[in-house]
């Protein structure tokens, strides 16, 4: 399932420019992208989070969220979408050292900000431990495990998510604290997990099927494969593996010298049916299964 290559702007050209014969019959209508990184921002982007959005709508999309390692995103979804009329526009927090960790605080500001638009809670990302420790970054972490049970902090931040039917993202967490914690968020109510760019975390098949059974949608992020972490045949048996209705295709673009969030967009769709992925499947992943995720109509 897993294959590692290099060169990751290379590869992200060469996959977009391949893409570019068949981006003509691709729609975008009605695709959600979860996972949109936008400026401003502490890491260099491409985009701002009005370019993005306006890029969006042009393509005929019908939603974003807003990411950020490092600040709340809903208030920013709710301004882009004062400039940018007919398409949602949704934002969240990450819950890293920025916004004080495990902070049911900067959750509940989340939801409380006006607009409506805070939907998506992330555990630690770049501040997780499984994160930083692959990194080797000596650095502080945010954990989300103490003497091998969910943190305490956890209990009231998913008693947050569930009353107001946010979604419980895993960000950087590691596939044995990922399936330490969704039986805790299920117990106290939360009803709508994701499981951050799932197979970057490396969980093995078991692994993976055990997140399925606890009725976790598992993210396929075009990012990994562009930067060579992944191939398409590798998604595409992972998707063969434990059934497209428990996936959700998005972007994770925005980055400086990357490819345009659409272009990625479009190139993981064209891969994917290239694969042999049918456009059924390919339309729960990045349709349907963000929608349900987000509380839209399916």
């Amino acid at each position: 399932m897993r294959k590692w290559l290099a060169g990751g702007l290379a590869a992200s050209v060469l996959l977009v420019v391949g893409s570019l014969a068949e981006s003509q019959t691709t729609s975008l209508a009605g695709v959600i992208d979860f996972h949109v990184h936008s400026g401003p921002d502490s890491r260099p982007r491409s985009v701002s989070d009005l370019e993005v959005a306006r890029i969006a709508k042009r393509a005929g999309m019908r939603g974003l969220v807003f990411k950020n390692h490092f600040t709340m995103t809903a208030d920013r979804a709710w301004l882009a979408m004062q400039e940018v009329d007919g398409i949602e526009i949704f934002g969240g927090v990450a819950l890293n050292h920025a916004v004080g960790g495990l902070n049911a605080e900067a959750v509940r500001q989340l939801v409380a900000f006006s607009g409506g638009r805070g939907k998506v809670v992330w555990l630690p990302t770049f501040d997780a431990e499984f994160w930083m420790t692959r990194a080797g970054d000596p650095g502080e972490f945010v954990p989300v495990m103490r003497d091998g049970r969910p943190d305490p902090a956890l209990g009231e931040i998913f008693d947050l998510i569930a009353e107001h039917d946010l979604v419980l993202a895993m960000g950087h967490s590691s596939p044995e604290e990922v399936l330490a914690l969704i039986p805790e968020a299920r117990r106290r109510g939360v009803r709508q997990i994701l499981v951050t760019h799932g197979l970057g975390q490396q969980p093995t098949a078991e692994q993976l099927s055990a997140m399925v059974e606890l009725d976790a949608i598992i993210e396929l992020v075009w990012l990994a494969v562009g930067n060579g972490e992944f191939t398409m045949a590798d998604y595409a048996a992972a998707i063969r593996e434990v059934g497209a209705r428990n996936f959700l295709m998005s972007s994770d673009l925005g980055q400086e010298m990357n490819p345009l969030h659409t272009d990625g967009l479009v190139a993981f769709m064209n891969g994917l049916r290239g694969e042999g992925i049918s456009d059924a499947d390919i339309d729960l992943m990045i349709r349907q299964n963000p929608a349900r995720l987000l509380g839209l109509d399916p």
